[in-house]
């Protein structure tokens, strides 16, 4: 599944599976990078608390060795064989979602499912599942032309997965959702005249779903923040607000790895998760920020490498 063009082998009419070495030593380099500053950032207030400073890196190791044996696992599969089970893998989907909804609420929200000290988020492997149905219906449209019928097919497939995600609630997921739709559909074959009522459509979802009384008051604070977060300074955007100071103070060539008095103090909530970028900032300065950024352009780009070499349109 992730084999590019001069790495495999054809075994008859399909190539022989294998990983993609350059993907793959890409993904090693972010796993690793992950891992340490998981450790910086989260060592000292753990510390502080009387817990072992080691334990999140360790728990994040964990999950970083699950997922590159999935991925070694999902290299040796052909990707072709999966569009039989793309019915399996909706219903699959949206069980788990469903699933999710009748767990107990963590932080105010049905996002998780805990397996003992562990815990993992069903919409991360819903994006994967959506995205293969989703090719499975739009792979013959380049050859048969984007029909109503298809895209109607695409929307209503979209609809219920959604829905759920909407309901944990996680706005972000369902934009992601949204965006990733747009553009499967604009790769396969959809008219301009098609592409441009969907975008439309896409916006005038987006202007309603802010207007109408959809939105609870924390979700409408978090998009406001986001593109004013000095509005609310000592409310929801104060995260934001203490992110930037953190990635500023490290200058161009930060301050060494555990020499962020910033990240040391805890001085960013929520920094060894969803603002770990803060302690590659503070540390490693802008040099090493775009270091890591140029790193995940490289894994963008073989990535691309490997949908352009696909043989067939549901593997691009």
């Amino acid at each position: 599944m992730t084999v590019g063009a001069r790495d495999h082998a054809v075994v008859g009419d399909r190539p022989r599976p294998g990983p993609d070495v350059i993907l793959f030593i890409t993904m090693i380099v972010l796993a690793g990078l992950g891992i340490l500053m998981v450790y910086t950032a989260s060592r000292a207030s753990l510390e502080a608390r009387g817990l072992d400073p080691s334990s999140l890196m360790v728990k994040q190791a964990v999950f970083a060795v699950v997922g590159l044996v999935l991925f070694l696992i999902g290299s040796l599969i052909d990707y072709r064989d999966l569009a039989g089970w793309s019915g399996v893998i909706y219903l699959l989907t949206l069980a788990v979602l469903g699933f999710v909804l009748t767990t107990a609420p963590h932080a105010g929200a049905n996002r998780w499912i805990l397996i003992g000290p562990f815990q993992f988020q069903p919409s991360e492997f819903a994006k994967l599942g959506v995205i293969i149905v989703l090719a499975a219906v739009l792979a013959p449209a380049r050859e048969e032309g984007m029909r109503w019928g298809r895209l109607g097919l695409v929307l209503a497939m979209l609809v219920i997965p959604s829905y759920l995600i909407f309901r944990q609630p996680d706005l972000g997921t369902m934009m992601v959702f949204g965006f990733f739709a747009l553009v499967m559909l604009f790769v396969s074959g959809t008219t301009l005249r098609q592409f441009v009522i969907l975008t439309i459509g896409a916006v005038g979802g987006i202007v309603s779903v802010w207007k109408l009384p959809l939105l609870r008051d924390y979700q409408l604070a978090r998009l406001q923040s986001f593109i004013d977060p000095t509005a609310d300074p000592l409310g929801i955007g104060y995260n934001l607000i203490r992110s930037k100071i953190a990635i500023g103070s490290g200058g161009i060539f930060g301050k060494g790895l555990f020499g962020g008095a910033l990240t040391n103090l805890s001085f960013v909530p929520a920094q060894s998760t969803d603002f770990i970028f803060t302690a590659v900032g503070e540390q490693l300065g802008l040099i090493g920020g775009v270091i890591v950024l140029v790193v995940y352009a490289v894994l963008l780009w073989r990535l691309l490498v490997i949908a352009r070499n696909a043989r067939d349109r549901f593997g691009r």
